[in-house]
């Protein structure tokens, strides 16, 4: 045992791990782990808890391109406003950890973080909304 060699101190069962809760059901051999509480924390943080909830991770109807990215100064300076890098790192860190359905369209939207227009930030919004209803 390691606490021969080691001076250590038992905290028991873990019960978070990377900001991921961990519930454990020994009779039954399961683990799950959650990450709820970060999803909940990151649509409090872009003001998205009451937004409608949809059923998938990105729309048919978003047709992302490069043509929808701001052409105009006015439109850039806009848009340097929208947290979009911010958001799409939590997006990131969320799908690394558990939900890998919304891997392909974080892929999308990630192809668009260095000039990003409306259309792009709404189909951030679009899942964190399919977040909110799969939590």
């Amino acid at each position: 045992m390691l606490s021969k060699e080691f001076d250590m101190k038992d905290l028991g069962a873990a019960q978070k791990i990377l900001g991921m809760e961990i519930q454990r059901d020994r009779t039954a051999g399961r683990i799950w782990i959650s990450q709820a509480k970060y999803i909940q924390k990151v649509l409090e943080k872009f003001n998205m808890q009451e937004a409608k909830v949809v059923s998938t991770p990105l729309a048919a109807h978003f047709k992302l391109s490069g043509q929808q990215c701001p052409k105009f100064e006015e439109e850039q300076q806009v848009m340097e406003k929208v947290p979009y890098a911010n958001a799409l790192g939590c997006l990131m860190y969320a799908m690394v950890c558990t939900p890998p359905d919304i891997a392909q369209a974080i892929s999308v939207v990630s192809s668009h973080m260095v000039n990003p227009g409306k259309q792009h930030w709404d189909a951030i919004k679009w899942i964190l909304r399919y977040l909110k209803g799969s939590w």
